[in-house]
């Protein structure tokens, strides 16, 4: 019988990408280096990440810088990848290798899931990645390949078990480490989700949809249409032209960042004109526009501050919030 995750290596050796958080061959060298690229690369591209990388590494190159910066510091490295609650949460987990294990990396899988951030997808590949332990890996790539070199039909929720039973059974405990990275670059840059390679798979002698009309409905997932908002938000001025901003409070998706006042229900200031200008932006579940008003104020009953244009450079603000400052000027 052909042992499929050697065929798999094999490609990998020749195949693989090069990318600054790997080391090909067995183990990282330094899990911090693997534990800052997993909490960017969840919900993100590699391509993007890649052009966060280095900075965020630069700005903090060990577990204690980053355990002792402010959030905000750390706020202001993230600008531009998203998910900001993946920031807080790996400031959180730094913290805790720092305080609670000495700096130290915890090396089983009990206690890497008690970390902040980590959830079974994670903790599998970071345990794989920096200790080269026989974790098996699953995430949308590796899913994907399962249900096409098996050729599973049934809606993807519905088989999850089978997925995992199978995708533990083609994990090679030898090189644990390897094979994780071979099987998401296998997923990442051939058995892709539309116009797969087939022909250049390693396994496409063995696989049950390639080459098949129908490969890329594999696997069936239930899409669910995302909703539209639509909301409001205001660049208020006083008298030196600057701008008012404030820290965002509520708990959520951009708690913590910098924003100008903004609302995805009812207006904040009713009578604020309008200057007819939108602002689109899309979030995993659904998308926003805001209407950009204006207001002229030297002193604002809710909390922040003003500062000039010129300073908001030094905020952390979200994608969506820079969005409506690259608006500014033509305001």
């Amino acid at each position: 019988m052909t042992d499929l995750s050697t065929l798999l290596l094999e490609w990998y050796a020749h195949n693989g990408r090069d990318l600054p958080w790997r080391f090909k061959g067995g183990k990282h060298p330094n899990p911090y280096i693997v534990l800052i690229s997993e909490f960017m690369l969840q919900q993100t591209t590699v391509k993007t990440v890649l052009s966060y990388f280095a900075g965020f590494i630069e700005r903090f190159p060990d577990i204690q810088s980053l355990a002792a910066a402010s959030i905000d510091e750390v706020y202001q490295q993230w600008q531009g990848l998203g998910y900001y609650s993946r920031a807080r949460s790996l400031h959180a987990t730094a913290q805790t290798i720092v305080n609670q294990y000495a700096g130290y990396f915890p090396d089983t899988r009990s206690e890497v899931l008690q970390l902040k951030g980590i959830g079974t997808y994670t903790a599998a590949s970071f345990l794989s990645l920096a200790y080269n332990q026989p974790e098996t890996v699953i995430d949308g790539n590796v899913m994907r390949i399962i249900c096409r070199l098996y050729r599973f039909t049934e809606p993807l929720s519905d088989i999850q078990d089978k997925i995992r039973t199978h995708a533990e059974k083609l994990t090679c405990p030898k090189h644990p480490a390897d094979y994780a990275s071979a099987i998401m670059d296998l997923g990442a840059t051939i058995c892709t989700p539309k116009k797969p390679q087939c022909l250049l798979c390693p396994w496409q002698k063995h696989c049950l949809s390639a080459n098949t009309p129908d490969v890329e409905t594999i696997p069936l997932r239930k899409k669910l249409a995302k909703q539209e908002k639509t909301g409001y938000v205001y660049l208020i001025r006083n008298r030196k032209n600057e701008i008012f901003i404030r820290k965002r409070t509520e708990k959520g998706l951009l708690s913590g960042l910098y924003e100008f006042p903004w609302s995805d229900t009812t207006p904040l200031f009713p009578n604020a004109p309008n200057t007819h200008q939108e602002i689109h932006h899309t979030f995993t579940h659904f998308k926003l526009t805001l209407h950009i008003h204006t207001l002229q104020a030297e002193e604002m009953a809710i909390s922040g501050h003003f500062v000039s244009t010129e300073m908001l450079k030094n905020y952390a603000l979200s994608t969506l919030m820079k969005k409506v400052a690259n608006k500014i000027s033509e305001l």
